[in-house]
């Protein structure tokens, strides 16, 4: 199989092409002309077969993550696998492994093996876990350990990777010049802050990039260029950290693009929703056009338990200034590891936030106008089956069961009803 970004320089139309072309709805040499300008990726490792390919950027719907993964105080593989099915159930176009306890590999070769849609790591974690256990200590991590990280990954048929390649000694070396109130709170990029501190060293995701790159093509994953010195609060948003790189990154991407491979900006978790437009336009700028994936963004601190309402309310904002992805935000964000509902939730939550934005950016759906004919006649059978959950819709539409024809809200006074009866036959053309 050909490099999708080397194919479509060369005016080639993939099959990965043609499928995301007819799933968009859009032509399959559109797709092929923004993959290879860089403004769309095509997550699917070559050793993915079964994968469905999904297109993420320029001119198409809006995508979702969603992470699962292990934790060392609660290790369970099979709810894990279990988490990663219901994502994708409730809508979830991608997958996130990001364990750190139990068996690394096994869990991941799980998580592949029972979703069909593109699934993403973060190699840094398993590189850093294994050098403790190795060496004793995250920073006594080697090139090599990262870089064989990276590869096993690959190998193992990972479709995108973050890798934090914009922390560099510059930028950590001038922090305490920049004092957060969070400080760094990426965990790949705190791995990596450390490591540059007590080694003196640069970063080697930076410094060996073009090798980087080498990996990227030989697999054809997408880079997901991640955020390390992301705000964690709102109150450290859009500061020098942040913009240095992001400055970074932007070169990173022309890079790769120069290499044929295919790579994604990761912005900002935490930030005041007057600030998402311009951090949004400045990563398409910086980056030129190049897919953006947001986690949230989160715009208060103060909910916890409601942080996936909370990162949709910013979702939509950034996906409206033209960000691409969104990763979900669960109710248990900064509070524990989600279980299923959490993950349902959250998957369900940024759905209604990217179809929001799609209704904007791509042209009101047929969905939402079935569901309006439907609503206008009382058809309780049709609304529930194009509800985004239609297990709770039926739920809360069975509890109270309305001696009318409206719902148990209105009964009979329905407004819909009230309006068909007194115009009789003529209801019908509403």
């Amino acid at each position: 199989m050909s490099l999708q970004m080397r194919a479509a320089k060369s005016g080639q139309i993939t099959r990965e092409m043609s499928v995301i072309a007819e799933d968009e709805g859009v032509s399959a040499e559109a797709i092929r002309r923004r993959v290879a300008e860089g403004r769309i990726v095509i997550t699917r490792n070559v050793r993915r077969s079964r994968v469905h390919p999904i297109g993420i950027g320029e001119g198409l719907r809006t995508k979702v993550n969603a992470n699962v993964g292990t934790s060392p105080d609660f290790c369970n593989p099979e709810l894990e696998v279990e988490k990663a099915r219901v994502a994708v159930k409730y809508g979830a176009d991608t997958v996130m492994d990001l364990s750190t306890a139990g068996n690394l590999d096994e869990i991941r070769k799980a998580i592949i093996k029972a979703v069909n849609v593109p699934v993403g790591t973060v190699p840094i974690y398993q590189a850093a876990i294994e050098a403790i256990e190795k060496r004793g200590a995250i920073v006594d991590m080697t090139e090599d350990d990262i870089f064989n990280m990276i590869e096993r990954h690959a190998r193992g048929g990972v479709d995108f990777m973050t890798v934090h390649c914009g922390v560099t000694m510059r930028t950590i070396k001038r922090i305490a010049k920049h004092p957060r109130l969070m400080g760094i709170v990426s965990r790949g990029g705190t791995f990596l802050a450390a490591w540059i501190l007590h080694n003196e060293r640069e970063n080697p995701l930076y410094e060996n990039y073009d090798y980087l790159l080498e990996m990227a093509q030989n697999y054809d994953f997408t880079l997901s260029l991640g955020d390390g010195l992301r705000p964690g609060s709102i109150f450290d948003a859009t500061d020098w950290l942040q913009m240095q790189e992001l400055l970074t990154l932007g070169e990173l991407v022309e890079r790769a693009r120069k290499a044929d491979v295919q790579s994604m900006v990761e912005g900002p978790g935490h930030l005041p929703l007057d600030q998402i437009e311009s951090n949004v336009k400045l990563e398409k700028t910086i980056c030129k056009g190049a897919p953006f994936y947001v986690l949230g963004p989160i715009v208060t601190e103060v909910a916890p338990g409601y942080d996936h309402i909370v990162g949709a309310i910013g979702g939509v904002i950034a996906g409206l200034a033209g960000a691409d992805f969104l990763c979900y935000v669960t109710p248990a964000e900064h509070l524990g590891l989600p279980m299923v509902e959490d993950v349902k939730e959250g998957v369900i939550a940024a759905k209604i936030a990217a179809h929001a934005v799609d209704i904007v950016k791509l042209g009101a759906s047929s969905r939402d106008l079935e569901m309006s004919k439907a609503r206008a006649v009382l058809d309780w059978n049709k609304q529930l089956l194009l509800a985004l959950d239609p297990e709770k819709a039926r739920e809360i539409h069975s509890r109270v069961k309305s001696r009318s024809s409206g719902c148990s809200m209105c009964g009979g006074y329905c407004a819909i009803k009230i309006l068909k009866e007194a115009l009789g036959a003529e209801a019908s053309c509403l």
